[in-house]
């Protein structure tokens, strides 16, 4: 399966706007960005599916992956994951019905087809 990883800033912006698609756009910067500066999508993805999962249940390949993924994250742009996932009505939703809460999520994934995956591992 062919995942784009979302950094946890990413992820903060991404689940908000597709949680929140009748939030006012952000103003125009005043100025353009230089021409070799990397443009961020000006829409977030269409979320068309919602999968959580606890980490434990991923292949052993997959849980390396976002493990070392989690490990390098920093405190801060996880919390900035899990407040966007709060804000998000329908992936909150997902989360609890697995019986899951904000605070177990480490990672949110999209693939191309808007398919959200968010990894769970329980917390203490």
């Amino acid at each position: 399966m062919r995942m784009i990883t979302i950094a946890a800033a990413g992820a903060a912006l991404l689940l908000a706007g597709a949680a929140n698609s009748q939030t006012r756009p952000a103003d125009p910067p005043a100025s353009p960005p230089p021409a070799a500066a990397p443009q961020a999508p000006s829409t977030a993805p269409t979320i068309r599916a919602i999968t959580v999962v606890e980490i434990d249940e991923l292949p052993e390949a997959t849980r390396a992956q976002v493990n070392q993924l989690v490990a390098t994250r920093t405190a801060n742009e996880l919390q900035q994951l899990q407040k966007a996932i709060e804000s998000a009505p329908a992936v909150k939703s997902a989360i609890e019905a697995k019986g899951f809460s904000t605070r177990d999520v480490v990672m949110a994934e999209v693939n191309d087809e808007g398919e959200l995956t968010v990894v769970t591992r329980r917390v203490g």
